[in-house]
Formats: C-alpha cells, sequence, structure tokens
C-alpha cells in the first residue's frame, strides 16, 4: 500500500487508478481521499474487472466509477484530466516469487523484455491523462530493471515535462540505483525505491512518484458531464421509502442514475463515459424491483450502524456470524423491516426481519459453502 501513501490522493482530487485489480490500492485510495472526490478504477481484463468490482462493495467505496477500457482509449477520451494517476503496471512479478509457485514457473527472460515494452506504453498513456502540475505514481512488483530503473529511464527522455518527486526517506526502502540503466542514466533516479523483501514485512516492489511541470499546456475538462437518467418518479418515490422506512436522516446527496434496475449514487465530478466500456458509474444503492426498492450489499458496506434505524449487532466470537455467512436465517426479535448487520460496529450485510426471524440477505455468491 506504499504507492497509494506516496501518491497522497487530497479529499476533493480527480484520481484514476489505472490497472486497477484486484483493488487493494483503489481502496486505499478512497478511504485516503475520504470517499470524497472522483476516483475511477479501470482495469481492461474483462474477468478481473468483476473481481475489482466486488472488492470495492466489499470495502464500502462509494465515490468511485469503475471502467472497463484500454489506457490509450482512457487517454484519447480524458486527456490531461485527472490531478493524480496511479499505474501498477503489470510486470513478470519476480517480487513475488517468495509466495507465489506460478510466478515463479511463468517467468522467462522474454517475459521481462515483453513486459518492459508494455509498460512504456502504458506509461507514455498515462503521462497525457495527468493535469500540468499532478502527479504520476509508477508502481511494479519485479525486481528487473528492465521493467522499473530503464523503464523509467526511457519514459524520462521521451518526456521531459515530468520530474521524479523526491519521496520522504522510510526505513527499509532503498532507493533505485541509476547505475543499473546503461549508460548510467543522466536522471536522479535514486528518488525512486525498491522495496526488498529481505528488509521489510512484504513482498517485492518498485515505486516512482512523477510530477508533470505546471507549464506544460493547460489542464483539460471534460468536454461534458456524465449523463445521468434520474430515476422515474415511481423509483424515486420506492427508494425514498426504503430510505425513510430503513435509514436515519437524509437521502445521500448528489445525482441518482437508474442503469434498467439498477439505482447509482453518481461520484461528483463524473465525467461522460460514452463510448468507453464502464462497469459501475458510481455507489451501487440497490436493485428498483415491481414495487419495491432491495438494497445492494455495497450500499450495506459503505454505511455505518448509527446511520440504521435497525441495527443487528454481532460480536467477533458470535456463532451466528458463521451462520450468516453461509446464508441461514437468524432468529431476531425486534421491530420488522430491513436490518444492518454488524460485527463490531463493522457493517456485514443486510438481513430482512419478519416475526422474528432475520431472512439473509448476503449475496448468494459471497456465501460460504463449507
Amino acid at each position: 500500500m506504499a504507492a497509494s501513501q506516496f501518491l497522497a490522493p487530497q479529499p476533493g482530487e480527480r484520481i484514476l487508478d489505472l490497472a486497477a485489480a484486484p483493488g487493494g490500492k483503489t481502496t486505499h485510495l478512497a478511504a485516503l481521499m475520504d470517499h470524497q472526490g472522483l476516483l475511477i478504477a479501470n482495469e481492461i481484463h474483462p474477468g478481473r474487472v468483476w473481481d475489482l468490482a466486488q472488492n470495492l462493495e466489499r470495502c464500502g467505496v462509494r465515490n468511485t466509477a469503475i471502467v472497463n477500457s484500454r489506457p490509450d482509449q482512457l487517454a484519447t477520451h480524458f486527456g490531461a484530466f485527472f490531478d493524480r494517476v496511479l499505474l501498477d503496471a503489470p510486470c513478470s512479478g519476480e517480487g513475488m516469487f517468495r509466495k507465489s509457485l506460478s510466478a515463479r514457473q511463468d517467468w522467462k527472460p522474454e517475459l521481462v523484455h515483453s513486459c518492459a515494452l508494455r509498460q512504456s506504453a502504458i506509461l507514455s498513456s498515462a503521462a497525457q491523462l495527468v493535469r500540468p502540475g499532478g502527479w504520476l505514481a509508477y508502481t511494479t512488483c519485479t525486481f528487473a530493471p528492465e521493467e522499473n530503473e530503464q523503464v523509467l529511464d526511457v519514459f524520462l527522455n521521451a518526456h521531459p515535462e515530468y520530474n521524479l518527486l523526491e519521496l520522504p526517506a522510510v526505513n527499509g526502502l532503498a532507493s533505485a540505483r541509476s547505475d543499473w540503466v546503461s549508460p548510467p542514466s543522466k536522471f536522479p533516479l535514486n528518488r525512486a525505491f525498491r522495496l526488498w523483501p529481505h528488509r521489510l514485512q512484504g513482498e517485492g516492489h518498485f515505486i516512482a512518484v512523477l510530477i508533470k511541470s505546471p507549464n506544460a499546456g493547460s489542464p483539460q475538462p471534460p468536454a461534458r458531464s456524465f449523463t445521468s437518467r434520474p430515476p422515474d418518479p415511481v423509483s424515486l418515490d420506492l427508494f425514498q421509502t426504503f430510505w425513510r422506512q430503513t435509514m436515519l436522516g437524509q437521502p445521500p446527496g448528489g445525482m441518482l442514475h437508474q442503469s434498467g434496475s439498477y439505482l447509482y449514487l453518481l461520484p461528483d465530478g463524473l465525467p461522460d463515459l460514452g463510448g468507453l466500456k464502464y462497469i459501475h458509474p458510481g455507489w451501487w444503492l440497490g436493485v428498483l424491483r415491481k414495487g419495491r426498492f432491495e438494497p445492494a450489499h455495497a450500499l450495506a458496506l459503505g454505511m455505518r450502524n448509527a446511520q440504521a434505524q435497525r441495527v443487528v449487532k454481532l460480536s467477533l466470537d458470535d456463532p451466528q456470524i458463521a451462520a450468516y455467512l453461509h446464508g441461514s436465517s437468524l432468529p431476531s426479535p425486534g421491530e420488522n423491516g430491513w436490518c444492518l448487520v454488524t460485527v463490531d460496529n463493522y457493517p456485514l450485510g443486510w438481513g430482512k426481519r419478519s416475526h422474528a426471524t432475520l431472512k439473509n440477505a448476503y449475496p448468494h455468491g459471497l456465501r460460504l459453502i463449507s
């Protein structure tokens, strides 16, 4: 998670995680932003993007649109729009050798070379997405200089508008090596860091943060905002009725968007996504059925128990947790209606109480089967 920390996103900024799956860095970015501002999480792989969506849902991320497009398409579509961009580049995975048999088995010299070419292409697209004065983090989980120092050297030669940011020294992090480029790099590559697994708890990584010159053109505003489809009056009434009967306080402020039967809350400042593939344009609130609104798991995980009228409070050692995660109904005396199930005050999911029984609403795809 050091990459997100060094990128230092601020609440209210526009952030892009360019190669986001499985989502660990994205969730960290969202937390550092306090879920305020715009966070776009992109993953090109059509299977891994759903893993990304699930992990963001489980962590209660609320200010994120999930996109499934190529980096060059994003660069053409958005231009120099983002305050900060994180590129955790696909790599040969040498830093994962200690814990991953498949990483060891898949490695070969040709893989390092092909990854370096791919990383340079993606990094060039990433450079186009950063506004003047913005930051770009380049990270890998490999040791190979061809994919780290050498990629940076090639990039800095091609992009004089960028300079390496001098990062604060942290125990356990070693400076990158300018002398591992041939001929030795003229750039201060020692401002980047290597994370060696024998020097700290964790696996092998490489982190560099680059800053774009404030004089490198003008920030590019989006051509237009995302075209929202507000819920129809009947659907809006169903959602508001659910909120009034289930939650405390007013519904979340912002732009509601209905896509088919799905209801979303769009992040602030979401630009037009037309022409791009995307999975979710914002925080998934729930599904509009005929005559009712069913809250999404993502809504539960983004809430706190103080926001719900009815809370089923479980402690960490409660055997009912296992029963709930297996999809079982629970005995639960109290007022009928939707309940937020929590463990030590952290949300776990929804249940609907009826006649002293809590009917389980934990997603079927997440339920334990053993």
